[in-house]
């Protein structure tokens, strides 16, 4: 499923209009800078849980040595913050049957 696969199931779902869905997908999932519920979230260092879904949080990843597989040469790759999406016990439970 797509981004306009959703917004068209969200609009069937709830008669929301097409263009009133899309608002409401792009507000929440939107990853332009200050855009997006959770992409703001998640810039701001927090998570959102959402229960039962899953949870979406930011991961640091320390600055590790690595090999440039072309040269054999070490190099540094620098750390840096990372999102991460955790699944919630009753999805899995759902997707693994």
């Amino acid at each position: 499923m797509n981004k306009t696969e959703l917004i068209q199931k969200l609009a069937k779902k709830t008669g929301l209009s097409v263009k009133d869905a899309g608002l409401s997908v792009n507000a929440i999932f939107d990853a332009v800078p200050g855009k997006g519920i959770i992409a703001v979230e998640l810039d701001a260092g927090g998570k959102v849980s959402l229960p039962g879904f899953g949870t979406f949080k930011t991961v640091h990843r320390k600055e590790r040595t690595g090999i440039n597989p072309k040269t054999k040469e070490a190099i540094t790759i620098p750390a840096k913050n990372y999102p991460a999406f955790k699944a919630g016990k009753t999805l899995k439970d759902r997707v693994a049957k």
